[in-house]
């Protein structure tokens, strides 16, 4: 006969072998999926991925179809755009594209200016640029539609007031009346109110009157 207290100790000793058996596998399992994490890191670390050069950088290099147009210069910004500015009176590029005709006329300057008709250098500074000093120096009067634009806001916006103020809007209350504001100001002058710094300290009342 097994007594009592040896088979308490055959039953707490299979518990304990299953709970090192279940803590066993629990630690087999985290290390085989650690590892096989680690290889998944070195595999991706192998890869290489190609990048163009010139997406490398942190900004975005934006080129402009500036067609057959001839590049003169830095410009504005370094970027091939055609502006009119006083400040930068050489563009990145010329006005206009290659024509023939416009390759005519080049070719023809670069001889004797003399023989050039007033037509001609015309011709030859309207392909390069598209206005002159003077042009677009020039007032555009813009501000007469931003003052018409204003005026016609402001007028609309008085209509709208007037019309919400005659049918939205309820009447005043009658202490908002000049009798009643008069009797409200003579009840704070009777109850005294803040006599020491407000109202009522600046009223004299022997004379019924505002002190001088």
């Amino acid at each position: 006969m097994i007594d009592i207290t040896q088979e308490r100790l055959l039953i707490n000793s299979g518990n304990t072998s299953c709970e090192y058996t279940a803590i066993f596998d629990c630690v087999k399992s985290c290390y085989i999926r650690l590892k096989m994490a680690g290889r998944l890191l070195s595999l991706g670390s192998r890869i290489k991925v190609k990048i163009p050069y010139c997406s490398a950088g942190a900004h975005h290099v934006a080129v402009p179809a500036s067609g057959t147009r001839e590049v003169l210069g830095f410009g504005v910004n370094g970027q091939p755009v055609y502006q009119d500015r006083p400040d930068i009176p050489m563009p990145a590029i010329r006005w206009r594209e290659e024509t023939s005709d416009i390759l005519t006329l080049r070719a023809k300057e670069k001889g004797d200016w003399r023989k050039l008709s007033v037509e001609e250098k015309k011709a030859l500074y309207r392909a390069s640029f598209c206005q002159t000093f003077s042009e677009f120096n020039a007032p555009s009067g813009e501000w007469k539609s931003v003052v018409g634009c204003g005026i016609i806001v402001s007028a609309f916006g008085i209509w709208l007031y007037i019309l919400m103020k005659l049918f939205v809007y309820s009447p005043l209350p009658e202490s908002f009346s000049e009798e009643s504001r008069r009797a409200q100001f003579r009840r704070m002058l009777d109850l005294k109110v803040n006599p020491i710094t407000g109202l009522s300290s600046k009223w004299d009342y022997e004379k019924d009157d505002w002190k001088k």
